[in-house]
């Protein structure tokens, strides 16, 4: 799960250094990437949870802690 969860992020947002930690159904995200530039925290986390949505909806993730940084 920890590195499906990196390559769908890492597949987003191209050149990031991501971190992933996954402990049974919750996921804890860091995200450093030059996309979030200009971006608010609220537009990061959504932007991220954008690549998760479907894994939250279907219950494979039941939470998700995201840091969203711009490099």
């Amino acid at each position: 799960m920890q590195q499906m969860l990196e390559q769908r992020i890492l597949d987003a947002f191209p050149g990031a250094t991501v971190s992933v930690a996954v402990d049974g159904n919750r996921a804890e995200v860091n995200v450093v990437s030059d996309a979030f530039v200009g971006m608010n925290r609220v537009k990061r986390q959504q932007a991220v949870y954008a690549c998760l949505n479907d894994l939250i909806a279907d219950g494979s993730l039941h939470a998700v802690t995201i840091k969203a940084l711009d490099a």
